[in-house]
């Protein structure tokens, strides 16, 4: 395909520009088959077999916070806390999901899904995080289940994306909560396993351990820095633990893990940012991937052996747990880091000076890429750049990869449209960052291509629906489908009309 047929390009992200709503008649028709016409190039660029999904997690869409049984996450205590989240945002009702399950399958299914990636709420099916699953919490899954396999939608599911039950005290500074999530693990494979295609077992317990028990910034609310490092090594066992009890469980999908992924870079080539560099890569990258792929944590260089004691003294009989073959690996890729050195002015997401002003390096910005709105560097091209060091580091170890989520928040709004009344949501800078990204993917896993060893099997687009963002609130949208957090209204956006397009191309 040449450059001037391709609308996703591969030099770089795509600056986005105001879109012109088109005059009635004539125009209108142009501007429908130009969208057709870009949806149906971009879908060219799709390999045969590589899946465009979407994708929703429990805490952020569910609500029904005390409904059937369900007993409460640290993400519900923390949300509650004065000041923890923009807005005194709480996630108790969320989009709803939990008593619209069914509307959302419909919208699925007019999406044309290819699959559908969703978590498992641990304090919906197991009140407590011990013990036998709950009747109500079953029959939910159990129904969405069943109506995504009538519609022909491929399940993605997560066992963990942060809803650790209250009950479990210390959480993941805890050993004994992986204990817990194995067992969680073996009965809800053998409550579902047949009815799934892809399991995942964490949802990016970098973040978890970073922003939860380090900085502060999430659910539990920790600061305890590097002394935080326990938390991602518990989360690592418990994954191993549950791979061992899913395959246990006899369950007929594929099991994989999910963890972020920035590629980190020196703002100068000075001794400190550059070892600061390095510090950094190691928490939040390869302490993750080389401890699942190759059953050891990454070498630490001297000046930082007592910062990360808990890597270099873990036992290796913990490694050996950690190390299970896995059929696929997940990425979620938002942005690259830039590291400097130096405490610097820094502020967590929602603007409040966090524990990263303890620290003796600093986030720096990168100016000469724009930003998301959720204030990030749009830098698609570093999905490549993260794609190519995986297949540098782990080589014949990385198994088949799915980007796993991505997407990007924006302060949607639902306009009347001028002709119809009917209601529309304008979103075309998130098409341009989903062709953008995606493209740059393919483009490094291409033959020749820097990451050509790399088998890249989809990209999961966060999020089917607008939902409670974390820290955020509700002050980020990352939804195909905007949702009114009053009535809770669905309006499917011009990036659904897009993705529609593309996946009916497909077909």
């Amino acid at each position: 395909m040449s450059a001037a047929r391709n609308p996703v390009g591969s030099s770089g992200p795509r600056r986005s520009s105001p879109r012109r709503s088109p005059a009635p008649g004539r125009r209108r028709t142009d501007a429908r088959d130009t969208a057709q016409g870009e949806a149906e190039a971009f879908a060219t660029r799709l390999p045969a077999g590589f899946v465009l999904g979407v994708s929703t997690s429990a805490f952020q869409v569910e609500g029904g916070s005390h409904d059937g049984g369900r007993t409460l996450s640290v993400w519900d205590d923390f949300s509650h806390q004065p000041g923890r989240i923009r807005g005194g945002a709480t996630a108790d009702v969320a989009a709803d999901h939990f008593h619209r399950v069914s509307e959302d399958v419909a919208l699925l299914a007019t999406l044309g899904a290819e699959s559908y990636s969703f978590s498992f709420g641990w304090p919906r099916l197991q009140p407590g995080g011990a013990g036998s699953l709950n009747r109500d919490g079953i029959a939910f899954y159990d129904r969405l289940l069943d109506e995504l396999l009538a519609a022909g939608i491929s399940p993605m599911a997560t066992l963990f994306h942060w809803d650790t039950p209250v009950e479990l005290r210390g959480g993941w500074l805890n050993r004994d909560t992986a204990n817990r999530f194995g067992d969680y693990a073996y009965e809800v494979g053998e409550q579902f396993g047949d009815r799934i295609d892809r399991w995942v077992t964490l949802h990016e317990p970098a973040t978890v351990m970073l922003n939860g028990y380090a900085l502060g910034m999430h659910a539990p609310g920790g600061t305890a820095l590097f002394d935080a490092l326990p938390a991602g090594h518990h989360q690592l066992v418990g994954h191993g633990l549950a791979v061992q009890a899913l395959r246990a469980a006899s369950v007929t999908g594929e099991v994989g893990i999910a963890n972020a992924y920035s590629p980190v870079s020196p703002v100068t080539a000075s001794d400190d940012d550059v070892a600061f560099a390095a510090l950094y890569d190691i928490v939040h990258n390869t302490m993750f991937g080389d401890a699942v792929l190759r059953g050891s944590y990454p070498p630490v260089p001297d000046e930082f052996q007592r910062l990360l004691r808990p890597l270099v003294e873990a036992p290796e009989g913990d490694l050996v747990i950690i190390r299970q073959p896995l059929d696929f690996y997940g990425i979620d890729y938002l942005a690259p880091t830039r590291i400097a050195s130096g405490a610097g002015g820094q502020v967590s997401p929602d603007g409040e000076a966090s524990a990263l002003t303890s620290l003796p390096f600093h986030v720096a910005p990168w100016p000469e890429f724009d930003r998301t709105g959720s204030g990030r560097p749009n830098a698609p091209e570093f999905l490549g750049v993260a794609l190519t060091e995986l297949a540098a580091r782990y080589g014949e170890a990385l198994p088949p990869v799915f980007v796993t989520e991505g997407g990007v928040g924006l302060a949607d709004r639902v306009e009347l449209d001028a002709e119809t009344g009917a209601p529309r949501v304008r979103d075309g800078a998130r098409i341009d960052y989903l062709t953008s990204h995606v493209a740059a993917a393919l483009d490094a896993v291409a033959p020749g291509g820097p990451a050509a060893a790399v088998h890249l099997r989809g990209y999961y687009i966060r999020s089917l629906l607008d939902g409670f963002e974390w820290a955020a609130g509700y002050g980020e949208r990352f939804g195909l489908v905007h949702v009114d957090f009053t009535t809770r209204d669905r309006t499917p956006k011009q990036s659904f009309e897009w993705v529609q397009r593309v996946l009916e191309a497909r077909s």
